[in-house]
């Protein structure tokens, strides 16, 4: 029994490493283009619905993380579908290894944003560019086993985010299109790299 308990641990070992090196092909790029319009739906939701953000901010989370709720149910969806087809045997284990990369850097998005709000409201101009920081913190862990212009979706985040800190406190204080035109087309271009990545004869999604 003792041996039959090392072998397994071994293979799951084995399982689990095999899905952390090989290039994950779990995202779809007509569902990742489309969360990047859902983006820009957002930005035209706030933009006509939220004349003063500032004096809203829990309006402001509110539209945005609904989006971002909406954006990773589809997703996720899509990422289990799809990988059950192109992963076979190890879907589940690349599904595991595709969320703890990105996991770190939402669950301190999630606590930052409460700990702005909550203690230094007078900072809360700073949360979209804050959360494209991080989002690009997410996608750099990620790189590694997607394909390797991923890393261009990565500083193209980042470059966002640290535009919107420098320019967003005087002039554009939580504007919609701070938020809607760098996860626009960031998606967009996200989707692009997944779609010259992807194999020629796969043609399914």
């Amino acid at each position: 029994m003792k041996d039959l308990d090392e072998a397994l641990a071994e293979i799951t070992a084995i399982r689990s490493q095999i899905a952390r090196t090989a290039e994950f092909q779990g995202y779809g790029p007509v569902t990742v283009a489309t969360t990047g319009l859902i983006a820009l739906v957002a930005g035209e939701v706030q933009a006509h619905k939220l004349a003063d953000p500032a004096h809203n901010i829990i309006i402001y989370i509110a539209i945005w993380m609904a989006t971002a709720v909406l954006s990773l149910t589809l997703i996720g969806f899509e990422m289990v579908t799809r990988s059950r087809s192109m992963h076979s045997g190890l879907a589940e284990e690349m599904i595991l290894t595709a969320v703890e990369q990105f996991m770190p850097a939402a669950v301190a998005g999630l606590l930052l944003t409460s700990v702005l709000v909550r203690f230094a409201p007078d900072a809360v101009w700073m949360l979209p560019g804050l959360w494209q920081v991080l989002f690009s913190l997410g996608i750099f862990a990620s790189a590694r086993f997607l394909p390797r212009a991923t890393y261009a979706v990565g500083a193209w985040y980042l470059l966002c985010g640290l535009a919107c800190l420098a320019l967003s406190r005087e002039q554009h204080v939580l504007s919609p299109w701070l938020m809607a035109l760098p996860f626009g087309l960031g998606q967009l271009l996200a989707a692009a790299v997944l779609q010259w990545s992807q194999p020629v004869e796969d043609e399914r999604f």
